[in-house]
């Protein structure tokens, strides 16, 4: 499986921006100052027509090299734009690298989140360009028994509001999983690139009010490497 080319950011502008424009200087070496190759393209809600533009963007050649760079921003994105850009986020053309930026992910459509790589947001606190998370690490690192009382609490709630963020907290440690994983360039060994798969796929579940909870999480616990966390 080779290196994701598609990422969303949850942050304000600006500040996710930064944090594209620092993953391509660190993982790729190009650097954002007067760079043609690097696109930034700022929305306050995404069209469908918006949407296009950045399809027609992405496709364009580079102008140095082999490799550009599509950097959107947007307050808010129309589900019909989201479902634009489905194609493009899935397979992206030769040598693009595309970033959506978003205040908050919660309006992002399950379809498109499970075909991205999540980037959080290096202007926090304690956080790195693939930052893993407290709850996933605790996750990885626990007995099976601990485990077990973990996913046991996540499968359960009293209402839709405490399933909610029960799901929630399921999908912080997917995305702690595959975080870590490609901190240890898993997407080149077998093993761990199926594993990223999977987790692309139970994502989108993750997303529905009736998503299998305990089942995801005891598939997770069954197949992450011991030496992840």
């Amino acid at each position: 499986m080779m290196q994701h080319h598609a990422f969303v950011i949850e942050a304000e502008a600006e500040e996710g921006i930064a944090t594209a424009e620092a993953w391509l200087k660190n993982e790729l070496g190009m650097e954002a100052l007067n760079n043609p190759d690097i696109v930034v393209m700022r929305y306050g809600l995404l069209s469908v027509d918006d949407a296009r533009r950045v399809t027609e963007l992405a496709a364009g050649a580079a102008f140095a090299g082999d490799t550009k760079a599509v950097i959107v921003s947007a307050s808010r994105a129309y589900h019909e734009a989201q479902n634009a850009l489905l194609k493009l986020f899935e397979e992206p053309p030769q040598g693009a690298y595309l970033f959506l930026i978003m205040p908050t992910l919660g309006g992002l459509l399950p379809t498109l989140r499970s075909r991205v790589q999540i980037l959080q947001n290096t202007e926090k606190k304690n956080t790195t360009i693939y930052g893993s998370n407290p709850i996933a690490e605790e996750f990885m690192k626990a007995t099976k028994e601990k485990r077990s009382a973990v996913i046991k609490k996540l499968a359960s709630g009293k209402d839709e509001e405490e399933r909610r963020e029960n799901r929630e907290e399921a999908l912080a440690i997917m995305n702690g999983i595959e975080a870590s994983i490609y901190q240890k360039g898993g997407f080149t060994k077998p093993p761990l690139a199926a594993l990223l798969s999977d987790i692309a796929e139970l994502r989108g579940h993750l997303h529905d009010r009736s998503a299998p909870v305990r089942m995801i999480l005891e598939h997770l616990s069954l197949v992450i490497p011991k030496d992840l966390g």
